[in-house]
């Protein structure tokens, strides 16, 4: 059963991508990218969290959800998630005040219809092999896209990381939140516990998302700033989802 409701949520997400995706890349021709997120990507992705509950049986709870901004708080944000699978890059962009930005390897964009959209919307694509050019360029183009109201969303610990375990927390967005003046927040997110990483099969069951308080990093060291974000992420993973961790330990 597990297996049908995970296919007709995937046949949905493509179905759906290509005539919404083609409409946002046609019409950036003529609108602004905060105008294509409301309109079309914003939308599409609480379509995706809205069919993986209703039909794929992954609910959710989020926990926290007064320590983000209002929509009319300018303040500089970026935020800090813990990433087990593919369901919180959706999530996310769904339930925020303000757009998102990704910070994403530029490989996306040569995917037909999906790499078209994330291309139109103002986020920084960067090339994973040439390090220092892509802090660069991260740097600059994401104190633009924070002052044009944007928050930008980094996974510190690069890429996916399986139930239970921990990645190695890179500095780049402490870094870049002290030198830009801006807000971290750090959020854990269980969401492997129902659809696991590099799998394409939901597991019924509840996501926990805890969002943390904003920590100003104006004055602070980066290294240090991330080994609180890390303490607080990998508590709250621990506090949220005991099993798992155990199972581990």
């Amino acid at each position: 059963m597990n297996v049908i409701r995970s296919t007709l949520v995937f046949i949905w997400i493509v179905m759906s991508v290509i005539p919404v995706g083609l409409t946002l890349v046609i019409c950036s021709v003529f609108l602004k990218d905060d105008k294509l997120w409301w309109w079309f990507a914003a939308p599409w992705l609480k379509g995706v969290v809205v069919a993986a509950r209703i039909i794929g049986g992954v609910q959710y709870r989020v926990q926290g959800a007064e320590n983000l901004p209002a929509a009319d708080d300018m303040r500089r944000v970026i935020l800090c998630p813990k990433h087990q699978s593919t369901w919180e890059t959706f999530f996310f962009p769904s339930m925020t005040s303000h757009p998102l930005a990704y910070v994403f390897k530029k490989e996306l964009l040569r995917i037909p219809v999906f790499g078209w959209c994330i291309g139109s919307l103002g986020m920084i694509h960067i090339d994973r092999k040439q390090r220092a050019q892509a802090w660069n360029k991260v740097a600059q183009q994401g104190e633009v896209v924070m002052d044009r109201g944007k928050w930008l969303i980094m996974f510190p610990e690069g890429t996916r990381i399986e139930r239970g375990k921990k990645g190695t927390y890179r500095s780049g967005a402490a870094r870049l939140a002290v030198a830009t003046g801006a807000y971290v927040i750090p959020i854990a997110v269980t969401s492997a516990r129902c659809w696991p990483a590099r799998s394409f099969s939901f597991v019924p069951g509840v996501i926990d998302v805890s969002i943390g308080r904003p920590v100003f990093a104006e004055g602070r060291e980066p290294g240090e700033l991330m080994e609180e974000v890390e303490r607080w992420i990998e508590a709250e993973m621990h506090r949220l989802d005991p099993q798992a961790y155990n199972r581990a330990d």
